[in-house]
């Protein structure tokens, strides 16, 4: 299999899906002339033209509802909005449209739309350009939701996006573009709704999504040199959420941390955590913690940035407090 950076397998995926479609078409700021601002779509507007790779002005709201229109009437628009901050603009037409239409027409028209959008901090961007607020989309029944990890998972949630017939938020976390791994030869299209079990243990399941998988997988492997064997859950989709894998997972274990990249308080982990009590509390030996960013509007400043986002030194110290609750280390 071949290895490829995060942002690569993302513009492979949209070339091959722009191949395979006639009706697929490009739609953002700045992603044709500029090739996008992180240069996901690079050389596409050259390849296929104005016409399947569009420019539009700076105006998240009036792009993402001309898309809306575009999907009713039969294209499969994928829009590139430059960052999660943006799509605030749009909220309008993301909630009260794309998400509702199927359901308001009762199924007389589906909207089969895409929407692309980087998040997360680590840039240097300012409070305003780093918020993960993937909860606001997940909340809302009739969007999916799908936060991809590794390269082989960009491409083959980007595939079951562009190929579904509901509206569905692709979430790229800006840490990831430059991540490498292997990509499958063959053109693989996700489970929508399916979470993966990417390590299996037996002592602790940690739960993650996007970046936070990453962070989950260094403190599992350096667990594992004292002989701890941590399962590690990779959600991949936040909407629908795969319940059934995630208590499968606990019921197992005993035990669970969950990692994320937003904020504590209403956050993704609260929805993982009460799933977790609802469906394995009797198999639970210590109770859910939780691992997040800090409750602030990120900080400009290098230093207090990374200091407000979670990483492995965070994680590993919950981890190892709850290993030690459950006695299965420390006693």
């Amino acid at each position: 299999m071949p290895v490829m950076t995060y942002r690569q397998a993302l513009r492979e995926t949209l070339r091959e899906e722009l191949q395979r479609d006639p009706d697929v078409l490009l739609i953002g700021e700045e992603i044709g002339a500029f090739e996008g601002s992180y240069k996901i779509t690079e050389g596409l507007l050259k390849e296929f033209g104005p016409r399947r790779v569009r420019d539009t002005p700076i105006a998240e709201e009036g792009f993402v509802g001309a898309a809306i229109g575009a999907a009713m009437l039969g294209l499969r628009p994928i829009v590139e909005i430059m960052t999660i901050n943006f799509s605030l603009l749009a909220l309008d037409q993301i909630v009260n449209h794309a998400a509702k239409i199927y359901g308001m027409f009762g199924g007389q028209t589906s909207v089969p739309l895409v929407i692309r959008t980087p998040g997360g901090g680590g840039q240097q961007l300012g409070a305003t350009h780093s918020q993960n607020i993937e909860l606001y989309y997940s909340f809302v029944p009739g969007l999916k939701v799908l936060a991809p990890s590794t390269p082989a998972e960009a491409a083959a949630m980007l595939r079951a996006a562009v190929r579904d017939d509901d509206p569905v938020l692709l979430l790229e976390n800006l840490g990831l573009y430059n991540s490498r791994g292997q990509v499958p030869d063959t053109a693989e299209v996700a489970e929508i709704g399916r979470a993966a079990v990417v390590r299996p243990g037996r002592d602790l399941t940690l739960i993650g999504y996007s970046r936070m998988v990453s962070v989950a997988l260094q403190v599992a492997e350096r667990f594992a040199e004292s002989g701890v064997e941590i399962e590690v859950v990779d959600l991949r989709s936040l909407r629908p959420l795969d319940r059934a894998t995630l208590v499968e997972s606990v019921r197992r274990t005993g035990c669970a941390v969950v990692a994320e990249d937003d904020w504590l308080t209403y956050g993704i982990g609260a929805e993982i955590a009460a799933t977790i009590q609802e469906g394995a509390f009797d198999h639970l030996d210590a109770p859910v913690r939780r691992v997040a960013m800090a409750e602030v509007p990120l900080p400009y400043a290098k230093p207090l940035e990374l200091a407000a986002l979670p990483n492995v030194t965070d994680l590993a110290t919950v981890v190892e407090q709850t290993l030690r609750a459950t006695r299965r280390v420390g006693a």
